[in-house]
């Protein structure tokens, strides 16, 4: 029998094979895109995913502003920062958020289901969202992929 064939293979950054991967947003519920996203970023998909090392794809998701939340998480979804003074909590619905910028909704919700911790900082530069269909990444010939078919 030969032994090689046990051998666990670890991915490194010399051996990743890294991919532009572009996602419509359009009709999309955000929770579900979200992890979606995460997973194609952390490179779960792939068979040579290693926890400790960055070898998921870069994603490109356009058409953030037509994005869905279900029931009424439109007005009861808050999302809290601080200012960092005392009594410096701030808060937004959902709704207040988009209507600043719908990049910041997505981009909030998938950094969320990233590791908090250098690794996470890192594949979260691997995200580019855009509000329209047009985006800066056409250099790159990302491939466009379906998320409702991917597990």
């Amino acid at each position: 029998m030969n032994t090689l064939s046990y051998k666990t293979v670890s991915a490194n950054k010399n051996t990743v094979n890294k991919e532009w991967v572009l996602v419509d947003a359009d009709g999309q519920t955000l929770g579900r895109l979200a992890s979606k996203i995460a997973v194609l970023i952390r490179g779960k998909h792939k068979t040579n995913f290693t926890p400790h090392v960055d070898c998921g794809d870069n994603v490109v998701v356009i058409n953030a502003e037509k994005i869905i939340l279900t029931g009424k998480k439109w007005d009861d979804k808050t999302y809290i920062r601080h200012t960092g003074y005392p009594g410096g909590q701030r808060s937004l619905s959902a709704n207040e958020l988009f209507a600043k910028d719908p990049i910041r909704l997505v981009e909030k919700a998938v950094k969320g289901m990233l590791p908090k911790n250098k690794l996470g900082s890192a594949l979260f530069r691997n995200l580019y969202v855009y509000s329209g269909s047009e985006h800066d990444q056409q250099a790159q010939n990302p491939t466009s992929i379906n998320v409702n078919e991917l597990k």
